[in-house]
């Protein structure tokens, strides 16, 4: 399969600014070592792993625990009977590959900036809320607000989530290989996501801006929501993406539905009433 070229990512309108007066690109100087790394962060080596079990510890130590590890130079750690607990993995700015050999509560690895995480198991609600870089992949299913308000890298659930996936997404791809609940992709502003499976009600409702590829079912849009064409430069990106994650579209990438922002909402304050309520 042919390789995406930076002039194919321009086409697809991944390097547009829609944002007048404000830009949420950051650029970055080859001779600006600083700019990559944040202050304190560990130098490690993913040569080295460690797994140590969580069964016993509390959420506070299990944490710590990671970090020391990390402080130490491992570069591979795995966390034993994880046990659901809340919170776990969360604000780690740095690469690192992290296993978790269970199943996480609400809240997990959320805040993260760099790290390859995998969980075994389940998650509970906001699972990587806020990330920022790196990529997370769940074995089996998640809770709703699946990541909510994420700005950078790869989420993949390879089951099946609950609502509000992708609540206030600002980029990254979101990769869910089952179905989705009611109002995913609300408020969306940037960033892709891929459904593999059907898509519940009010799907896309209010997004900004942004891309939701559904393979199954969709149940219903929302407001402001509407088909958009599927292109070439679609289905290349869906089967490379799809490729890296060991996924595939049920029906082929191709006969997936696209759906994108109709743009009313852009100027909802400059509508007459009347035309508010047409939009609404």
């Amino acid at each position: 399969m042919a390789e995406l070229k930076q002039k194919d990512s321009h086409a697809m309108g991944l390097h547009e600014e829609q944002l007048v007066g404000r830009t949420q690109q950051i650029f970055f100087s080859a001779e600006e070592e600083e700019g990559f790394t944040y202050p304190g962060a560990f130098e490690v080596d993913f040569d080295r792993s460690t797994a140590f079990d969580a069964a016993n510890m509390e959420i506070k130590d299990i944490n710590l625990r990671i970090r020391q590890l990390m402080s130490e130079g491992y570069g591979d750690i795995t966390v034993q009977n994880p046990g659901a607990k809340h919170s776990l993995g969360v604000g780690i700015l740095n690469r690192l590959k992290l296993t978790f050999d269970g199943s996480l509560g609400y809240f997990g690895v959320g805040l993260i900036d760099g790290p390859n995480v995998r969980i075994t198991g389940r998650v509970g609600w906001s699972c990587a809320e806020n990330m920022m870089a790196g990529t997370v992949v769940v074995e089996k299913n998640a809770g709703s607000t699946f990541g909510a308000a994420l700005r950078g890298g790869d989420l993949v659930c390879k089951g099946d989530v609950g609502s509000r996936t992708g609540i206030d997404q600002k980029g990254g791809t979101i990769i869910v290989g089952g179905r989705t609940g009611a109002f995913s992709g609300f408020m969306m502003q940037r960033g892709r996501m891929i459904i593999l499976g059907d898509a519940g009600i009010n799907l896309g409702d209010s997004m900004y801006d942004g891309t939701i590829y559904v393979a199954g079912k969709i149940a219903g849009l929302g407001v402001d929501a509407v088909e958009g064409e599927m292109t070439e430069l679609d289905t290349r990106w869906l089967q490379s993406k799809l490729t890296l994650y060991g996924l595939e579209s049920p029906n082929g990438v191709a006969n997936m539905t696209k759906i994108v922002a109709g743009k009313q909402l852009w100027n909802y304050d400059n509508l007459e009433p009347t035309e508010k309520k047409l939009v609404l």
